[in-house]
Parts: structure tokens; sequence; C-alpha cells
């Protein structure tokens, strides 16, 4: 560096400002180095968008007609129908579980379709003038609330930390489910209606696409992203 960038750093101000002034030009001469590994900035992040063909819409008679989990010919699926678009890589692990909420609200799950990284607290509260009785038998996630009305005690929040679909059932409620896909990656959104969906902060870098349509449908694609780059894929 010349005289006059390092006069800059010992200029008139104060003693912390210069230490801090000197600790960044350490820094930028480590990073400018032979063989140093760049740091990739969030600008560098990449975008994955495209289109999901979607099943069609299947009637389903219930009580309420809004989204929902429908079973037909032992598939459980979203109705109206979406997709869950996720990479699977290597990531770094989560630092602090999240948590989230599904919700019973006119005897129906809200939402019925929750897709949450491995390790997610969900918790459950029930927002009817009526008992719920919320289990699941599903392998990644085995487990019974109990009867639990508004009013009653604290109900303790699940921690979902197999990945696999969970499905949810009310004891009471026949009708009532939902479904919670257990992802072992932190890239994941879901669809539209239309099917259009858009993944961003991606870090460059090959992993595997999936396409998560129903219980028994998953289609994949393998792809490579480019710093700052948008890359469209289409499931059809």
């Amino acid at each position: 560096m010349n005289g006059g960038e390092y006069d800059w750093c010992e200029g008139s101000f104060g003693g912390v400002r210069r230490r801090r002034c000197l600790v960044a030009l350490v820094s930028l001469l480590i990073a400018l180095a032979p063989g140093a590994s760049p740091t990739i900035a969030a600008g560098g992040d990449a975008t994955i968008a495209g289109m999901v063909v979607l099943p069609k819409t299947r009637s389903a008679p219930v009580i309420n007609k809004r989204y929902e989990i429908v079973a037909h010919g032992g598939v459980l699926s979203a109705n109206p129908p979406v997709a869950v678009v996720y990479l699977e890589g290597v990531f770094p692990p989560a630092t602090v579980p999240a948590v989230t909420q599904i919700t019973q609200k006119e005897l129906t799950f809200i939402p019925s379709l929750l897709p949450v990284r491995k390790g997610t607290k969900v918790e459950f509260p029930n927002l009817d003038h009526t008992y719920h009785n919320i289990f699941s038998f599903s392998p990644a996630k085995r487990f019974d609330l109990g009867r639990y009305r508004a009013e009653d005690r604290p109900v303790p929040a699940q921690t979902f930390d197999v990945p696999g679909l969970v499905t949810l059932r009310c004891d009471i409620h026949e009708h009532m489910r939902a479904l919670i896909l257990v992802l072992d990656t932190p890239h994941f959104v879901i669809t539209d209606e239309e099917g259009r969906y858009r993944m961003e902060r991606i870090p460059p870098g090959r992993y595997v696409l999936k396409s998560w349509l129903d219980s028994k449908t998953t289609k994949q694609s393998p792809v490579e992203v480019a710093a700052g780059a948008t890359l469209n894929v289409d499931f059809r």
C-alpha cells in the first residue's frame, strides 16, 4: 500500500478508530494473499426459480373448503395442490432451533402443509371453542398431546429432529389432517397455486433440487448455481 493510504489510518482520529482501521487493512491484505479462500458476500448468493406442474384440484367432502390435506388411493396431498421445492446438499447446522406453529381453527389445521428444517420446534395452539387431541403415528415423529381446549394447560412444543413426512390427525375430529415435511436443509419454499416458486439467498455450489408433490411423489434435478446468478428449473 502507498504512503498516503497508510497516513489515512495514522491520521488525526482517536486510538479506537485507528485500531479498527488497521484491523480492516490487515484483513484486506490476508484476503488478497496467494492461496487465500475468497469470502462470498450476500450479493454473491444465487437464486433458483421456476415452475412445478401441479395435479388438478380435488373436491373434498369435508366441512371446510380451504387448504386441507386430502387422501386419495393411500396418497396424502395438499388441496388445492401446491408443491414444496427444496435443496439437498451440505449445509452448516442451525445454531438456534426455529419455532413455528400449526393452529387449530374452525376445525382445520392452519397451515395444513408445513415444511420445516430438522430441529424445528412446532407449537399447536387451539383457537377453537372445543377440544382437540393432536397426535401422530408417523415413524419420523410419534406423539399424542391429549385432549385440550384453548384455556387449558400450555401444550408443550414438539421438536421435529428426524427428516421425513409427519401426518397429523385429531382424535376427536376425523376429517382433520395436516402434514409436516421435515427437511435437512435451510433452503425450501412452497409454490403458489399456479406452481411458481422462487428460492433466494442460495450459496453457490452443486445441489440436488427436489419438488415434493404428495406423500408418494418427489421429483428431483441436479443443479449447479453460480454466484449472483439466477437459475431457472421447471418440474414437468
